[in-house]
């Protein structure tokens, strides 16, 4: 039984049966727990009533009565001193009572047979149409002792009415069943349409949507297979466009460093030349090895689901340590750093997070012009912990702070002429993500770009001296 469908129709059979049984047995237990002594008491009432008429009424004919009340619906049997005993209504199943039981009557003792009886289930307690199953109570005629026993007759409580419900719950049952195998069907269908959808999904056919419009789980499982046909097919696409800006980005050095490295072939290349051609091969060189780095550290990231383990990191000390490094860049250009850093402590991967800086420093000394400012500052709140980094250089223009994070991507006039990779941004925005935080970009006061990292506080504490 491969199909859905079979499996669905066998499990709701057997719900059905398990349900028929589940509730026998809480039937049972309620009968056997509640409702097997009250019957008892019920019914030794009855007979308490019926001795009561008999005693108390003069000249009544005792055969007539309990006759009378066998058609009314019991069973009676009654037996005297000399333990000959009667029979009216309906036949017992089996005529023979415990040893004792009729003398203890006759002594003035009443005998609960319907609570006493050892049956294990509702039905053999309930519906045992036995004289042991009855109840028995003492009563006196004409100065003689008599003990009456009594039992419900189950052929006569089972009328018209009860039949009616029987079928009833039967129908019920069987057109449950039937509509239970319609409801299979039209639930099963619009999952093999999205079968087929899948199929086709998988042999990049990214048109094919079922159209099933339901207001259910298979509804939102249906808009959420949309949604992921139309993620698949944005990364398909990002994914040409990825190869197709990689193979760019590499062929471009490749081919400026053949061109020029054939120029520095010819023997009577001016020395000018030749040192200004040198340097181009050599840019083209460290251009295309900062490429492969951080498509490597970019494939690795990507690799990474979750942080497993976090080291406790001194950001502040972090961030001189970065801004150490690139001192003899701001040097070059004469470009003025301020910093303005809280101490804290945060937990984070040390060398992820250093990446972060140095693509932020690395792209603001890239941007900022001779004598420029760039500003680093560090602040800690009970939010988050905030790193923003700002230049006064040209900045970066509303259409391009949506995309400026997308792998590849460079912005236009002034920002392009400096070159790049195209990547560093990217690795600083998923390596923010993994640690839970956020990064954008927006205008600094003093018209540059100003990059914002926040990180969430979960983890941070005053760092110690």
């Amino acid at each position: 039984m491969k199909s859905l469908y079979g499996k669905f129709v066998f499990s709701s059979f057997l719900v059905l049966v398990a349900g028929i049984l589940l509730s026998y047995l809480v039937v049972n237990t309620i009968y056997h727990r509640d409702m097997k002594v009250d019957n008892d008491e019920k019914h030794v009432h009855i007979a308490e009533e019926m001795v009561s008429f008999i005693e108390s009424t003069d000249g009544l004919d005792l055969e007539r009565y309990l006759r009378t009340q066998a058609e009314a619906g019991y069973i009676l049997y009654v037996s005297d001193q000399e333990d000959r005993g009667s029979f009216y209504g309906g036949p017992f199943k089996e005529n023979s009572l415990p040893e004792g039981t009729v003398r203890s009557v006759l002594d003035g003792h009443v005998y609960h047979g319907m609570r006493d009886l050892p049956a294990e289930t509702f039905w053999a307690g309930y519906f045992a149409n036995d004289v042991a199953n009855t109840v028995g109570v003492p009563f006196t005629y004409h100065d003689r002792p008599y003990a009456l026993f009594i039992r419900p007759d189950i052929g006569l409580l089972f009328n018209e009415l009860h039949w009616l419900t029987a079928i009833m719950f039967i129908l019920i049952a069987a057109i449950g069943f039937i509509a239970v195998l319609y409801t299979a069907k039209k639930l099963i269908r619009p999952l093999t349409e999205l079968t087929e959808a899948t199929n086709q999904v998988a042999q990049e056919r990214f048109s094919f949507f079922p159209d099933i419009r339901r207001n259910d789980e298979i509804g939102q499982l249906s808009d959420s297979f949309r949604r992921m046909v139309r993620k698949l097919e944005e990364n398909d696409r990002a994914r040409k466009a990825f190869i197709s800006d990689v193979s760019h980005d590499l062929q471009s050095p490749l081919l400026n460093i053949k061109g020029y490295a054939e120029l520095l072939g010819n023997p009577e290349l001016p020395e000018g030349q030749r040192r200004e051609y040198s340097e181009i091969v050599r840019d083209e060189a460290v251009r295309l090895s900062d490429l492969a780095r951080q498509l490597l550290l970019l494939t690795s990231i990507d690799q990474i689901t979750d942080l497993a383990e976090f080291e406790p990191l001194d950001i502040a000390a972090q961030l001189r340590e970065v801004i150490r490094k690139y001192r003899w860049a701001f040097e070059a250009k004469e470009i003025y750093v301020s910093l303005e850093l809280d101490e804290a402590v945060y937990p984070g991967d040390r060398e992820l997070l250093e990446k972060v800086w140095e693509n932020l420093l690395s792209n603001a000394v890239k941007y900022t012009p001779d004598g420029g400012e760039v500003s680093v500052r560090l602040r800690t709140a009970a939010e988050a912990l905030t790193v923003t980094v700002e230049d006064n250089g040209p900045g970066v223009g509303p259409e391009d702070a949506q995309r400026v994070f997308d792998r590849f991507y460079r912005t236009d006039e002034a920002r392009t002429r400096e070159g790049g990779t195209g990547l560093g941004l990217s690795i600083v925005k998923e390596v923010v993500m993994l640690h839970g935080g956020s990064v954008k970009v927006d205008q600094g006061q003093s018209g540059g770009a100003r990059f914002t990292v926040s990180l969430p506080c979960r983890h941070n504490q005053p760092a110690k001296r």
